[in-house]
């Protein structure tokens, strides 16, 4: 009989961890595919980020602000990226990114970028326009110097 309730206690002990691992493991799945709703920043707390000098980082970009993307077909949609890295001390907060019309959409991180992580600001482009075309995005951060970064690309629309 003692042998029988140790060999039951084993067995619901093996059970019980394994329950707990599986769950660890959808936990930092779910992190890592960005779905972590705890690293979502309030509007509050980006506008903290923005106000509060202590809280301002640097940023490097990894790729080229402004991008030549040469010959484009008129009308067809393109995704232009550009990649940066937080190279301060504090989290990095992307509060804004906009474009000054409505042919480019842009699209930010929602997440805080930390210290020595990289991110990536996307902007998808309509293919609208005649001849050459020079679009901008704004990128608004908590980054010291309190500057907005402009990002540019242009390129030639050829018609069909």
């Amino acid at each position: 009989m003692i042998l029988y309730m140790k060999k039951l206690i084993l067995f619901f002990g093996a059970a019980i961890l394994t329950a707990a691992c599986n769950s660890g493991d959808k936990k930092a799945a779910s992190r890592a595919n960005g779905n972590d709703t705890a690293a979502s920043l309030t509007a509050e707390q980006k506008q903290q980020a923005m106000n509060d000098s202590s809280n301002f980082t640097t940023l490097e970009w990894i790729d080229p602000v402004v991008k030549n993307l040469g010959k484009l077909m008129k009308d067809q949609s393109i995704e232009i990226t550009y990649r940066f890295k937080n190279t301060g001390s504090k989290n990095l907060v992307i509060e804004n990114v906009s474009a000054p019309c409505g042919c480019t959409i842009p699209e930010k991180p929602e997440q805080p970028i930390a210290p020595g992580e990289e991110g990536v600001i996307k902007a998808k482009y309509n293919g609208s326009g005649k001849g050459t075309i020079n679009k901008t995005i704004s990128v608004r951060a908590n980054t010291s110097p309190a500057v907005d970064h402009t990002l540019t690309f242009t390129g030639e629309i050829q018609e069909n």
